[in-house]
């Protein structure tokens, strides 16, 4: 054990020792060879699937961008189509209330005419019924009176008829020049 101590001693620690460098290069080849071999395809081939798995990502997300701004615009597109329909809806719609209403008044005021005109002509018929019936009213009472204060009978009916006329549209004709 000593020998060994003493040769250790003796040499100059700064100065490799070449069979231990030797066998470190050996180990270094072999391990870098089966690392070249084996474990660096299996790296690359995964860096490599990772990059394509990355840009196909990426050109996924630039697509569905694409679409979605595409999609957007459409949205956009139906939107202001949408809008623009229920403006014209709305102006029809304003439109056609503004006819039916006229037309409405329209009728109405006919209607109203045609009530008016139908009391004017039932007040008309109202008069003559009262007017006729007045008169007949008027010729009997003044028959009556005439034949009382006569002292005989006016039975005679076209005589009666005659002299009633002819009352009343004296009648008639003084109270048109007093109007």
């Amino acid at each position: 054990m000593n020998w060994y101590l003493a040769a250790e001693e003796a040499q100059d620690p700064l100065i490799p020792v070449w069979p231990e460098v030797l066998i470190g290069l050996i180990c270094f080849g072999i391990i870098f060879f089966v690392f070249s071999k084996k474990l660096l395809p299996a790296i690359n081939k995964a860096l490599d699937e990772r990059r394509e798995m990355i840009e196909g990502g990426i050109e996924k997300a630039e697509a569905a961008q694409t679409e979605a701004q595409s999609v957007l615009e459409q949205y956009k597109a139906q939107l202001a189509e949408a809008r623009h329909e229920a403006a014209r809806l709305r102006q029809d719609a304003q439109e056609q209330g503004a006819t039916l209403i006229a037309e409405m008044r329209a009728e109405g005021q006919r209607q109203r005419e045609e009530i008016i005109a139908a009391g004017h002509a039932q007040i008309e018929a109202d008069k003559k019924a009262a007017s006729t019936a007045l008169r007949q009213d008027v010729g009997k009472l003044a028959t009556d009176l005439a034949g009382k204060l006569v002292g005989e009978s006016l039975d005679d009916h076209a005589r009666q008829s005659r002299t009633i006329d002819r009352f009343l549209n004296e009648l008639e004709e003084k109270a048109e020049a007093a109007r």
